[in-house]
C-alpha cells in the first residue's frame, strides 16, 4: 500500500469532474474514531486499482513499484496544484471560486484510445449516462480479468474489436448516433489513417488537428482528449457549461495569457464547480 497525503488531491472531485468515466466510489463507511473513508476503484491500463480516502489521506493498494510505474504519473502527482491555485488572479472572484470549490481536481494521464472514445460517447450525452455507456462497452468488447482478491473487471475495448463490431451491437451500449462514430473511428485507427503512437509525440496544436481526422471527433472532443489523455495542459475544451460561463464572466475573453501551460487544468475547476452549480438548481 501507498499513502499518499496531499490537500489538493480528492478521489470524490477526480470520480466526477467529468475527465474519468470508470473511476467509482465502492463504499463509504466510519472507522472506530468517527472518519468517514471512500473506497473507490479503477480499472485502467488492464490493471484494477483499489483506493480509499479520509480528508487528504489517500490509500493506493498498489506496490511501490507499481506506483513508481503507473499510478503517481496517472494521478499527476509530480504537480503542484496549490501554486497554480495561487497564481489565480485575485481580482477574478468567479475563477477562485471555482479553484476553491474543486480544489482536489488534478488532471489525470489516461489511455489515449479510451479518451477518444470515451469522449466521442460524452457529445450531447450526461456523465451518468457516459459511464453506463462506456460499461456496457467493456463488458461486452473488453477482457474480463480477476484481481488476486477475487473483483471482477474489464479491460477497455481494443480498436479492432470495436471496428469489427455490428453497429446494432454498438446500439444496443446505448451509444445512439455515435455508434457508426465508434465503429469508424475504430476502424481508422486500425487501418493506420492515424497513428496513436505518433499523436502521443505530437505538440498539442498538431495532436488537435490530427485527432480530428477520425469520424466523431470535433475541436471539442479533440481538446478533450489532448488534456485528458495527452496532458496538455493549455488545451482548454468548450462545452455548453464552460461557453456558458465564458459569456457570463468572461465577455471579453479567457485570459489564457495569464496562465500560459496551464489553462486546462483551470478549465477543469470551472467545469466541475459550473456542473455543480447546475445540478443543484434542477436539484432544488
Amino acid at each position: 500500500m501507498v499513502t499518499i497525503e496531499n490537500e489538493h488531491f480528492s478521489l470524490k472531485q477526480i470520480c466526477e469532474s467529468g475527465q474519468c468515466f470508470r473511476l467509482e466510489m465502492l463504499k463509504e463507511w466510519e472507522d472506530p474514531e468517527g472518519r468517514t473513508w471512500e473506497k473507490y476503484g479503477l480499472p485502467a491500463f488492464g490493471r484494477y486499482l483499489v483506493t480509499e480516502q479520509c480528508g487528504n489521506k489517500v490509500n493506493l493498494f498498489c506496490s511501490e513499484e507499481e506506483f513508481e510505474l503507473i499510478w503517481k504519473n496517472y494521478f499527476d502527482l509530480q504537480e503542484d496544484y496549490g501554486k497554480i491555485i495561487a497564481s489565480i488572479d485575485p481580482e477574478d472572484s468567479y475563477l477562485n471560486q471555482a479553484a476553491a470549490f474543486g480544489s482536489g481536481i488534478r488532471i489525470l494521464r489516461q489511455d489515449l484510445w479510451e479518451m477518444i472514445i470515451s469522449f466521442i460517447i460524452s457529445q450531447q450525452n450526461n456523465i451518468t449516462r457516459i459511464r453506463r455507456c462506456i460499461d456496457l462497452l467493456c463488458k461486452r468488447y473488453g477482457d474480463q480479468r480477476q484481481t488476486e482478491e477475487g473483483t471482477t473487471y474489464y479491460t477497455f475495448p481494443l480498436p479492432e474489436a470495436l471496428a469489427e463490431a455490428g453497429e446494432e451491437d454498438l446500439y444496443a451500449c446505448n451509444l445512439g448516433y455515435r455508434s457508426r462514430y465508434v465503429r469508424e473511428t475504430a476502424a481508422s485507427i486500425c487501418r493506420g489513417e492515424v497513428e496513436l503512437k505518433a499523436v502521443m509525440t505530437m505538440k498539442a496544436e498538431d495532436a488537435v488537428k490530427e485527432l480530428q481526422k477520425l469520424c466523431g471527433v470535433g475541436i471539442k472532443v479533440a481538446n478533450c482528449v489532448s488534456l485528458f489523455a495527452l496532458h496538455h495542459t493549455d488545451a482548454f475544451p468548450v462545452d455548453t457549461h464552460i461557453n456558458k460561463v465564458l459569456k457570463t464572466q468572461y465577455p471579453e475573453g479567457f485570459p489564457f495569457e495569464r496562465y500560459p501551460g496551464y489553462s486546462g487544468s483551470l478549465q477543469q475547476y470551472i467545469f466541475f464547480y459550473d456542473l455543480s452549480k447546475s445540478s443543484r438548481r434542477i436539484n432544488d
